[in-house]
């Protein structure tokens, strides 16, 4: 192996890592996401764009209101989570961008006077971020379970504005009983890459 990162925390990060359908009832505090957060805003960004936000739902009549809005398949692991999160992209992220990259103060205007731009450059940023957070979740020793199954326009309207796109829901917690199923195969190396 050429990694440096030791081989049991690529297991946690990879290997041994799984999409988790059910969770123990232990909780997922403040205190963790704050963590998982705080370590993977370092992940880059074009122009250092922050455009995802985080919607996290704790209280058991917005926990009600977000299952309705789930595919059948999701609701009940979404019922029974101990934390679930909304993931969505800011569309206005560009208003940050002066103070987030002052050496190029003039890239808010340049790049992002239309609103089409914006939200393409928001989407693309903020899938990246939420691929980092789901590593930081798998990091902080919990599991997650990330879905793209449900209604996107009844989240934004229950949860979110016009100026935020919702991405995916993520249960959060200790993986239960049976939480994963069977690793399914992925495609090797020689199936990937190309070199020119």
């Amino acid at each position: 192996m050429s990694l440096v990162l030791d081989p049991t925390a690529q297991d946690l990060l990879f290997r041994e890592a799984h999409t988790a359908n059910t969770f123990t009832d232990e909780p997922v505090t403040d205190e963790q996401i704050q963590a998982i957060y705080d370590l993977v805003k370092f992940g880059p960004t074009a122009f250092n764009q922050t455009p995802l936000r985080i919607t996290l739902v704790r209280s058991a009549e917005a926990r009600e209101r977000l299952v309705q809005h789930m595919a059948d398949g999701n609701k009940a692991k979404t019922s029974t989570a101990p934390l679930v999160a909304i993931l969505s992209a800011d569309n206005e992220f560009h208003e940050e961008l002066p103070t987030l990259f002052p050496a190029f103060p003039q890239a808010k205007d340049l790049f992002f006077a239309e609103r089409a731009a914006r939200e393409g450059a928001a989407g693309m940023n903020a899938a990246l971020q939420a691929a980092y957070f789901i590593v930081g979740i798998r990091a902080a020793g919990l599991a997650a379970g990330p879905m793209t199954g449900l209604d996107f326009e009844g989240v934004r309207k229950e949860f979110l504005d016009d100026d935020h796109t919702p991405l995916m829901v993520i249960n959060i917690g200790k993986p239960g009983p049976d939480a994963a199923y069977p690793r399914s195969p992925r495609l090797a190396y020689d199936q990937v890459v190309t070199t020119v």
